[in-house]
């Protein structure tokens, strides 16, 4: 700036300016310090004019230079309202940045981001200022000082990053954005390697536009910019350590990326297009629509080659965003190194209208920095269209950006203008950057519009006239880009024209190509998943295999399950439960629920399998029954029992207050990870309606519609209490309904070695399905529901139906009382009481896939059988009852009972799952079991309830 200023105020000493180190409310506990200018961002802090005149004054006299009081105020006052009007920019410099391609968003100037508003007028714009090193600056005039503030902060792209509490990460986007230097640049090359990739991505979207009219592909148009941008994550993120990107993303631009960034075949799209299926003949599946399939591919940038899989979703926008992370959490552990989150990255790329109002982003968001959950830093791409499907912004969402709710998790924020490719790159660039540094989330906010409505089929003038008159005229990204690379000489003039030409001829000889492809043999028991298979034949899913353990290694987990560390102390009631655990391995009887899951767990483990287990309680567990992490009375050190076994990993989590996120997630770490049984248990079943989307769409539909097998066991507490409506049912019937093709199995376990057997088998077995389990409540500690030690070990296995606990001859039976879960105890004990010598009480453990052939194996040999009856304790619009009723049917038929047909009792239809008032549960239980022994017949089971009611 030269001699002259440097005489006017020498240099301030730095010292002068600190004071003790005060706590602030950080993101990291970090300490903010009073600091001079330049040494600290918050440059509020500490800067009061009597501290800043004594700052300047010291400096001063250390020269031994005459102090000029009025010199040193002035200057010392400048000062101050510099570092405020550097502060200002710092926080809403991104409000006046150049955003909006269409340029019909009103971004004017805020007033406190001008310069008389912190009192610069007149004189003062040029008077030289002090700023000791910020900005990179030791003096300047506020004239030149909002200059390069604008130029910094006022651009094309705009940040949002001091609502960040760490001071590192604050500086560290400073240093990127701030000075008189810090300007977006690229080599000539880099420049032309983004125009060639803008360019493909148009001539793409054009070329599928002329040769499939009408047809839905939700194109990318006007966005294009995001193509060289994802290539310069792959790029940068090679350059990093990244080897593996798990990316997800809705519809809009899908086709684009799974071509352009993915490398998926461009033949092999055309071929979908023209009706042709994504899957090999053999295959099977109900397949998708092309803009919700995945794919995986290698890229190679600089030699570094990085794989890359797109996971495939439903219509649900940002319903996939918890798979992905919970792949990417999966193919971290796998890796099992130090810099694992440095070598698997997940990219989630949104809507604006999505991002702003789907629950599901804060869940996943929710996730980043919880330990069992985060994934070391997502990037977040947020494709801005500025409208919702037909709804504007203002109508959508209550808050300026659609991106503020990251705010949450103090993410840093870049808002960019998708015209302007560089800087779209170069935001990508720094965010993966920022995220190997911090290993936090970062989201990009791009700018753009869509420049055929929400599908290519829309009329989208209908709403959005003036927007849409103005995209008519607006010129494409490559035209804008190109002409400004031919005015910078990067580019001969007409050369764009022949990059285009040289795409379209390329993609001409694919969609030849495309009429003779035939899809190659299905990838997904490729990878980790090699040696797993699809079943054979629908049998085959229904087939057990070993599942029982040695006697060795049972004992030797009994010690495990049961041995305190001497230098742990537990809670005296865990010592009681562990006592009891000691007398049934002693003894070899009274296994029950918990013991039995734990065995499991630990037998896989020893095995060398993985168990992961997550869920609200998952610890200690809902009802106290679980106790898989001990905490030390004194000082709360956890001890895991699990985790001291060899081989393989267990790992329990109690997770976030989320069902949608945390089941979606666990789905995502099931799909990576065959060989870890990864468990999901709701606090209550009931609240598992809360992620209804994952069910419907990924667990149960998910192999069918996209070849991706995948073995997640939903533990959903379910069982008839009197606890109320929302503490009673899993909603068993919905599961039911889903069952079709060997998809997923449901059972309704009443014996904890079944249970122990069951989880087992997920595992042992040579093939994957995902595994609903209706778990107990009451059973939990129900004393006829135990198993003693051999039900575990030599040829025990899996049993999809119970027989009654009491022998009872077949030839004897008259009345066979079937049902599944708690009910059946229900039944028992008041068969019992009653002296009923011809009445079996037999539980269906499996629901699906029903086990119809071993049933009608059973009803064969009862040869007096009069009355085959049904019996739950749900509604009858409820529960199983419409789903085994023909089933059962098919068997009575099979068994040579073609006369009979069995006979509903339970509940009758109901709106609400279960009454609210503890007598009444007990009047309509009662009722009901009463009505299944034939005691009652429903009519007056009915009339006497609510009598006893009324009384």
């Amino acid at each position: 700036m030269g001699n002259e200023r440097q005489n006017f105020l020498p240099e301030i000493d730095a010292e002068a300016l600190n004071g003790e180190a005060q706590a602030g409310p950080s993101w990291k506990n970090a300490k903010w310090p009073l600091a001079a200018p330049g040494d600290n961002d918050d440059l509020t802090q500490g800067l009061d004019p009597t501290a800043m005149r004594l700052a300047v004054k010291k400096a001063v006299e250390k020269t031994g230079k005459p102090v000029d009081e009025k010199a040193v105020e002035q200057a010392a006052a400048d000062s101050i309202r510099a570092m405020l009007l550097i502060r200002t920019y710092r926080v809403r410099g991104h409000l006046a940045s150049d955003l909006d391609p269409l340029g019909l968003s009103t971004r004017e100037l805020p007033e406190d981001l001008k310069l008389d508003w912190h009192g610069f007028v007149g004189e003062a714009l040029d008077r030289p200022v002090y700023l000791g090193g910020t900005l990179g600056l030791e003096w300047t005039t506020p004239r030149e000082l909002v200059a390069i503030l604008r130029k910094n902060y006022c651009g094309k792209v705009g940040l949002e990053y001091m609502h960040i509490s760490d001071v590192e990460e604050r500086r560290f986007l400073q240093d990127r954005f701030e000075g008189p230097d810090k300007v977006i640049e690229f080599t000539q090359e880099g420049k032309r390697a983004i125009l060639s990739a803008v360019i493909r991505g148009e001539e793409y979207e054009k070329f599928l536009g002329k040769k499939y009219v009408g047809t839905k592909r939700f194109g990318l148009d006007g966005g294009e910019s995001m193509i060289p941008a994802l290539e310069a994550v792959i790029k940068y993120g090679g350059q990093y350590g990244v080897r593996e990107i798990v990316y997800g993303m809705a519809h809009r631009g899908r086709l684009n990326v799974l071509a352009n960034v993915m490398a998926k075949p461009y033949r092999v799209i055309f071929h979908e297009f023209s009706g042709g299926s994504a899957n090999p003949d053999d295959v099977g599946g109900s397949g998708d629509v092309k803009y919700h399939l995945g794919t995986s591919t290698d890229r190679e940038f600089d030699g570094i080659k990085v794989h890359m899989s797109l996971v495939p979703n439903p219509s649900h926008l940002e319903a996939v965003d918890p798979v992905v992370l919970g792949k990417v959490r999966a193919q971290q552990a796998v890796r099992e190194n130090i810099g694992a989150h440095d070598e698997v990255l997940p990219v989630l790329i949104h809507g604006d209208a999505a991002f702003a109002g789907q629950g599901i982003v804060w869940e996943c968001l929710g996730f980043s920095g919880v330990r069992g959950y985060n994934t070391g830093g997502c990037i977040h791409f947020v494709i801005n269209n500025q409208i919702g499907f037909t709804t504007s912004p203002q109508f959508g969402r209550s808050s300026p950006y659609p991106s503020d709710v990251a705010k949450g998790i103090q993410a840093p924020i870049l808002h960019v203008n998708g015209d302007d490719p560089e800087a779209v790159t170069y935001a990508c660039k720094l965010a993966i950057e920022y995220r190997h540094r911090f290993k936090r989330d970062i989201v990009i906010d791009m700018w753009c519009y869509r420049r055929f409505g929400h599908n290519e089929g829309d009329e989208p003038s209908f709403t959005q006239p003036l927007m849409y008159a103005q995209i008519k005229n607006h010129p494409r990204v490559s035209e804008l880009y190109s002409g400004r690379l031919e005015a910078e000489k990067v580019i001969a003039e007409g050369e764009a024209d022949s990059i285009r030409k040289e795409f379209d001829d390329h993609f001409a000889e694919e969609f030849e190509a495309a009429k003779s492809y035939k899809p190659n043999e299905a990838d997904w028991f490729a990878g980790r998943w090699s040696g797993l298979h699809k079943p054979a034949d629908p049998e085959t899913a229904r087939r057990n295999v070993h599942t029982a353990v040695e006697r060795k290694l049972f004992d030797s987990l009994g010690r495990t399950l049961t041995t305190v560390p001497e230098d742990l102390e537990i809670h005296k009631t865990l010592g009681r439960v562990l006592n009891a655990k000691r007398k049934m391995f002693e003894n070899g009887e009274g296994f029950d629920w918990a013991t039995a899951e734990a065995l499991a767990f630990g037998s896989l483990v020893t095995e060398g399998f993985g168990v992961r287990l997550s869920g609200q309680d998952s610890g200690r567990g809902t009802f106290s029954q679980r106790h898989a992490i001990w905490v030390d009375q004194k000082d709360e050190r956890k001890y895991i029992p699990l985790t001291t076994l060899p081989h393989g990993k267990f790992e329990v989590y109690d997770s976030p207050l989320s069902e949608y996120g945390v089941l979606g997630f666990e789905y995502g770490f099931s799909l990576a990870d065959p060989k870890t049984l990864v468990c999901w248990e709701a606090q209550f079943g009931d609240f598992a309606n809360g992620a209804q989307i994952m069910i419907d769409q990924f667990i149960a539909a998910g192999e069918a519609k996209w070849l991706r097998a995948n073995g997640l066991v939903m533990m959903l507490p379910h069982g008839y209490e009197g606890q109320g409506p929302e503490h009673s049912s899993a909603r068993l019937e919905r599961f039911l309904q889903l069952c079709a093709n060997d998809n997923i199995q449901v059972c309704n376990i009443t014996v904890p070695a079944n249970y122990f057997h069951v989880l087992r088998r997920q595992m042992l077995r040579p093939f994957r399905k995902p595994l609903i389990i209706m778990t107990p409540k009451s059973l939990l500690r129900h004393p006829l529901a135990k198993s003693p030690a051999e039900d575990f070990q030599g040829d025990s296995h899996f049993r999809r139906i119970v027989s009654d606990t009491t022998e009872i001859a077949d030839e004897k039976v008259k009345r066979l009382v079937l049902c599944s879960g708690k009910v059946a105890y229900d039944l028992i004990e008041k068969r019992d009481e009653e002296g009923l010598d011809d009445v079996s009480i037999v539980r269906i453990e499996q629901l699906y896939p029903f086990p119809g052939e071993p049933l009608a194996v059973r009803l064969k040999r009862m040869t007096n059988l009069e009355k085959v009856v049904w019996c739950q304790e749900e509604p009858k619009n409820n529960g199983s009852w419409f789903f085994v009723e023909n089933r059962i049917e098919e068997a009575l038929i099979a068994s040579g009972h073609k006369e009979k047909r069995p006979f509903y009792a339970g509940r009758e239809d109901a709106a609400s799952p279960a009454t609210g008032f503890a007598s009444r549960h007990k009047v309509q239980q009662e009722a009901l079991v009463s009505i299944a022994l034939g005691l009652a017949d429903g009519g007056a089971a009915q009339r006497s309830g609510q009598n006893k009611q009324k009384a």
